[in-house]
Protein backbone atom coordinates (compact mmCIF):
# COMPACT_ATOMS: atom_id res chain seq x y z
CA UNK A 1 0.00 0.00 0.00
CA UNK A 2 2.15 2.82 0.90
CA UNK A 3 1.79 6.25 1.89
CA UNK A 4 -0.10 8.66 -1.05
CA UNK A 5 1.87 11.04 -3.55
CA UNK A 6 1.63 14.52 -2.47
CA UNK A 7 2.13 18.01 -4.03
CA UNK A 8 4.75 19.60 -1.99
CA UNK A 9 6.07 23.49 -2.53
CA UNK A 10 9.59 23.26 -2.65
CA UNK A 11 9.87 27.11 -2.47
CA UNK A 12 8.19 27.29 0.49
CA UNK A 13 10.46 24.26 1.65
CA UNK A 14 13.57 26.42 0.77
CA UNK A 15 12.14 29.34 2.10
CA UNK A 16 11.99 27.47 5.36
CA UNK A 17 14.84 25.91 5.22
CA UNK A 18 16.70 29.03 4.58
CA UNK A 19 14.42 31.02 7.75
CA UNK A 20 15.30 27.71 9.97
CA UNK A 21 19.04 28.50 9.06
CA UNK A 22 18.75 32.33 10.32
CA UNK A 23 16.88 31.53 13.58
CA UNK A 24 19.94 28.99 14.16
CA UNK A 25 22.46 31.95 13.50
CA UNK A 26 20.70 34.16 15.63
CA UNK A 27 19.93 31.99 18.30
CA UNK A 28 23.53 31.03 18.78
CA UNK A 29 24.74 34.03 18.27
CA UNK A 30 25.81 36.41 21.52
CA UNK A 31 22.29 38.86 20.65
CA UNK A 32 20.52 35.92 22.00
CA UNK A 33 22.00 32.84 24.03
CA UNK A 34 25.02 32.44 22.18
CA UNK A 35 27.66 33.45 25.35
CA UNK A 36 25.25 31.33 27.66
CA UNK A 37 25.21 28.21 25.14
CA UNK A 38 29.45 28.51 24.82
CA UNK A 39 29.62 28.71 28.38
CA UNK A 40 27.24 25.93 29.44
CA UNK A 41 28.69 23.64 26.28
CA UNK A 42 31.89 24.75 27.99
CA UNK A 43 33.81 25.58 25.46
CA UNK A 44 37.02 27.65 25.66
CA UNK A 45 38.28 30.59 23.93
CA UNK A 46 40.97 28.24 22.89
CA UNK A 47 38.09 25.79 21.35
CA UNK A 48 36.29 28.53 19.51
CA UNK A 49 39.56 30.07 18.23
CA UNK A 50 40.79 26.47 16.80
CA UNK A 51 37.30 25.61 15.75
CA UNK A 52 37.13 28.99 13.56
CA UNK A 53 40.56 28.09 12.16
CA UNK A 54 39.94 25.04 10.82
CA UNK A 55 37.15 26.76 9.16
CA UNK A 56 33.31 26.78 9.51
CA UNK A 57 32.05 26.68 5.89
CA UNK A 58 31.97 23.18 5.73
CA UNK A 59 29.46 23.21 9.21
CA UNK A 60 27.35 25.75 7.72
CA UNK A 61 26.86 23.96 4.51
CA UNK A 62 25.93 20.74 6.24
CA UNK A 63 23.51 22.62 8.82
CA UNK A 64 21.87 24.48 5.67
CA UNK A 65 21.26 21.02 4.35
CA UNK A 66 19.71 19.56 7.15
CA UNK A 67 17.21 22.31 7.96
CA UNK A 68 16.48 22.24 3.88
CA UNK A 69 15.42 18.05 4.79
CA UNK A 70 13.83 19.53 8.11
CA UNK A 71 11.61 21.48 5.87
CA UNK A 72 10.73 19.05 3.47
CA UNK A 73 10.08 16.10 5.81
CA UNK A 74 7.82 18.97 8.11
CA UNK A 75 5.88 19.47 4.28
CA UNK A 76 5.05 15.79 4.05
CA UNK A 77 3.89 15.90 7.07
CA UNK A 78 2.09 18.64 6.49
CA UNK A 79 0.54 17.60 3.39
CA UNK A 80 -0.33 13.73 4.75
CA UNK A 81 -2.25 15.69 7.70
CA UNK A 82 -3.90 17.88 5.62
CA UNK A 83 -3.02 20.98 7.79
CA UNK A 84 -4.53 24.25 6.23
CA UNK A 85 -4.54 26.81 9.06
CA UNK A 86 -2.08 28.26 11.90
CA UNK A 87 -3.84 26.41 14.73
CA UNK A 88 -3.07 23.42 12.59
CA UNK A 89 0.78 24.57 12.18
CA UNK A 90 1.36 25.24 15.36
CA UNK A 91 0.03 21.55 15.98
CA UNK A 92 2.00 19.58 13.86
CA UNK A 93 5.19 21.69 15.43
CA UNK A 94 4.45 21.59 18.75
CA UNK A 95 3.76 17.76 18.42
CA UNK A 96 6.78 16.80 16.14
CA UNK A 97 8.90 18.38 18.61
CA UNK A 98 7.57 16.58 21.49
CA UNK A 99 8.23 13.80 19.84
CA UNK A 100 10.84 13.70 18.13
CA UNK A 101 13.19 16.74 19.42
CA UNK A 102 12.39 16.57 23.53
CA UNK A 103 12.88 12.95 23.63
CA UNK A 104 16.40 12.73 21.30
CA UNK A 105 17.67 15.93 23.50
CA UNK A 106 16.52 14.74 26.99
CA UNK A 107 19.68 12.35 26.42
CA UNK A 108 22.69 15.06 26.29
CA UNK A 109 21.03 15.70 30.03
CA UNK A 110 20.75 11.63 31.19
CA UNK A 111 23.56 10.13 29.79
CA UNK A 112 26.26 12.63 29.41
CA UNK A 113 25.36 15.07 32.10
CA UNK A 114 24.51 18.70 30.26
CA UNK A 115 23.18 20.80 32.18
CA UNK A 116 18.87 21.14 31.86
CA UNK A 117 19.41 25.07 30.83
CA UNK A 118 21.78 23.97 28.11
CA UNK A 119 18.58 21.22 27.20
CA UNK A 120 16.08 24.06 27.53
CA UNK A 121 18.31 26.48 25.08
CA UNK A 122 19.20 23.76 22.58
CA UNK A 123 14.92 22.37 22.47
CA UNK A 124 13.17 25.83 22.77
CA UNK A 125 15.42 26.69 19.58
CA UNK A 126 14.06 24.07 17.53
CA UNK A 127 10.32 24.89 18.53
CA UNK A 128 10.67 28.27 17.63
CA UNK A 129 12.20 26.84 13.91
CA UNK A 130 9.66 24.12 13.35
CA UNK A 131 6.67 26.74 14.43
CA UNK A 132 7.90 29.23 11.93
CA UNK A 133 8.54 26.56 9.24
CA UNK A 134 5.60 24.70 9.61
CA UNK A 135 3.62 28.63 9.43
CA UNK A 136 5.52 29.37 6.31
CA UNK A 137 4.84 25.51 4.67
CA UNK A 138 1.43 25.66 5.41
CA UNK A 139 0.85 29.28 4.52
CA UNK A 140 1.97 28.78 1.40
Amino acid sequence: MGLPAVDINYLAVLVAGIVSFVIGGLWYSPILFGNVWVKLSKFTKKDMEAAQKKGMTKLYIIQFIVSLLMACILAHFAAYLTAETFIDSLQLAIWSWLGFIVPVQIGSVLWECRPVKLFLINTSHYLVALIIMVAIIVAW
